[in-house]
């Protein structure tokens, strides 16, 4: 599925996907979402249980999302712990320069409780080629390029969204971001499942493409407190 249209899903057929959520769930639940749904009513997504969003802003370094600010803002003035995601294309250019592009368009971080730390959003190619053409020692090079640039820059490390299927084909089931980098793992069933090597656990599940609130569908794995420390730092 081409990346322009729509947010982190092209790993929706890899998933038996869950057409609706669970009536209750006890954590935080939260959306992802892009231009693909248009200027969200985030007002109205909070009045139904979504306690935190994270708004698509950037894709490799050509791609701004054109609905990004107005679905920033409309999420902070609903009261929504949000954040920025970009997705990455390693197969054209570094993981430093793509992490200043999305630093530069709405990726950044502060300390207010208010903004998650920004995530790199990094799975199947949309153009076909295995892992961007990249062996596993380059992906984690690459990565690690990212992740350190945004955090020099921050101070915080960013969220690594994937699958375990994605991270243990790309970067050889890589252990070398489990102690930084907080896991989001996207997995469309009734369980989490295998998480990649050295996380014990995930902090963000995208567990349905679909379902009472537009986007994707996650949650936070802790308590609404967790969650605003997160913001903190």
């Amino acid at each position: 599925m081409r990346l322009t249209a729509a947010p982190l899903v092209a790993l929706a057929t890899t998933f038996t996907t869950v057409a609706t959520a669970p009536a209750k769930r006890a954590a935080p639940q939260g959306i992802d979402v892009s231009h693909f749904q248009g200027v969200v009513d985030f007002a109205a997504a909070a009045a139904n249980g979504v306690s935190f969003a994270y708004i698509k802003a950037t894709e490799g370094t050509t791609f701004v999302d054109p609905d990004f600010s107005a679905n920033y803002n409309g999420a902070t003035t609903a009261g929504l712990i949000r954040g920025g995601y970009h997705f990455a294309h390693p197969d054209t250019s570094s993981g430093a320069t793509q992490a200043e592009y999305f630093l530069a368009h709405g990726g950044g971080w502060s300390s207010d409780g208010i903004t998650l730390p920004g995530a790199l959003d990094i799975e199947y190619n949309p153009d076909g080629a295995e892992c961007y053409g990249l062996s596993a020692s380059a992906m984690v090079s690459w990565i690690k390029d990212f992740s350190d640039t945004y955090q020099a820059r921050t101070g915080v490390f960013p969220v690594i969204y994937t699958t375990t299927d994605w991270w243990t084909t790309c970067t050889g089931n890589s252990a070398a971001f489990a102690s930084t980098n907080p896991l989001w793992i996207a997995r469309y069933s009734s369980s989490i499942g295998t998480l990649p090597a050295g996380w014990s656990f995930t902090t963000f599940w995208q567990y349905a493409d679909s379902g009472p609130n537009p986007g994707d569908q996650d949650e936070f794995n802790g308590s609404l407190q967790g969650l605003k420390n997160l913001a903190l730092g």
